[in-house]
């Protein structure tokens, strides 16, 4: 019997964001130190399993309550069948034409969920490299971030923009253009340009994530959009200048300017902090970084921070403040 295993990875936003959703620019990094792993072979019939972290077996009631305020009610259940669904829609709409055989699939990840880390998008981009696998059928890469983006924004209503989604079908290290002169179609799917570079050009990268407290991306991305697109001049500014930011972190990246880099990391959070109202405990975290001596901002939305640090012992004054703080700190490997 056939068992195909696809993975997909956590990952980070170096700098840029939120502007991805908003036509601007950003770049990212994967963390494989976290994946999302789907398990699918033939079976009788269609069969979706929840990973075990997921069955609702709770020891008190006390516990579930915890969990719930947490995690949510949703796990990964959902996001694999509006997978499915929407790869059947695909197919049915390319004129494919799929074999009749069921099977069974499963999934499991370690990537700490609703820290900003995209959990959610992983269990997506695996199941979809599985589907493609089973039924041999080849999404073209460039329109598979706004494939998995279209199940999230459309299928499921969760809020996000292509920034995730596209480092997690690339890897490594990415620049992306979202610039509305950039786009194009490709099978019905809007894509714009994607550019690896090369992670081995970046400075020393850490991130940090709360062991203790998160967010769901629903909270996070509050009326931004609406004052967006009312025109509010402090909105419509920011999102500009942090698309510029990631412009000038890319040339900062091809010269080796760890300096460089740090600065506009650092002008990145604060263009954010201007427009947000962030949580205190998220805010905290930054400004305990920074006196570390370290750069810092938001890696996603939800409780991840980002930066680069200058040495092992800037790495080791982090991991011992931030850790006052509850927080895990690490340096992800990206290769």
């Amino acid at each position: 019997m056939q068992i195909i295993r696809q993975r997909a990875y956590a990952r980070a936003g170096l700098i840029g964001n939120p502007s991805d959703g908003y036509n601007g620019k950003t770049i990212s990094i994967i963390v494989k130190d976290f994946r999302a792993e789907v398990t699918l072979y033939e079976w009788d019939t269609v069969e979706v399993i929840a990973a075990q972290e997921e069955q609702p077996r709770y020891r008190s009631v006390q516990e579930l309550a915890r969990d719930v305020k947490l995690h949510g009610y949703y796990g990964g259940v959902r996001l694999v069948k509006a997978t499915i669904r929407r790869f059947l829609e695909y197919c049915q709409r390319r004129g494919v034409r799929l074999h009749d055989r069921n099977f069974s699939i499963r999934y499991e990840t370690n990537i700490p969920r609703q820290v900003g880390l995209a959990g959610s998008s992983a269990i997506i981009a695996a199941t979809t490299r599985a589907l493609m696998e089973f039924y041999a059928v080849d999404i073209p890469k460039a329109a598979q971030p706004s494939f998995v983006l279209s199940i999230e924004n459309e299928e499921l209503g969760i809020a996000g923009g292509l920034q995730d989604r596209v480092i997690q079908i690339y890897e490594g290290l990415v620049f992306m253009d979202f610039d509305k002169a950039r786009e194009r179609e490709i099978e019905g799917f809007r894509c714009y340009e994607y550019e690896p570079l090369d992670p081995a050009l970046l400075p020393p990268v850490y991130i940090a994530y709360s062991t203790h407290l998160a967010e769901p991306t629903e909270v996070f991305h509050n009326d931004i959009r609406g004052r967006f697109n009312r025109g509010e001049e402090k909105v419509v500014h920011a999102m500009k200048r942090c698309g510029e930011l990631a412009g000038l972190a890319r040339q900062a990246i091809l010269d080796r300017d760890a300096e460089r880099l740090s600065q506009l990391m650092n002008e990145n959070f604060e263009m954010r902090r201007g427009i947000y109202n962030l949580p205190p405990w998220q805010v905290e975290m930054v400004e305990v970084a920074r006196r570390c001596g370290a750069s810092a901002q938001f890696a996603g939305s939800g409780g991840t921070i980002i930066g680069t640090y200058r040495d092992a012992a800037m790495l080791e004054d982090l991991r011992k403040k931030l850790g006052a703080l509850e927080c895990r700190v690490l340096v992800p490997r990206v290769l």
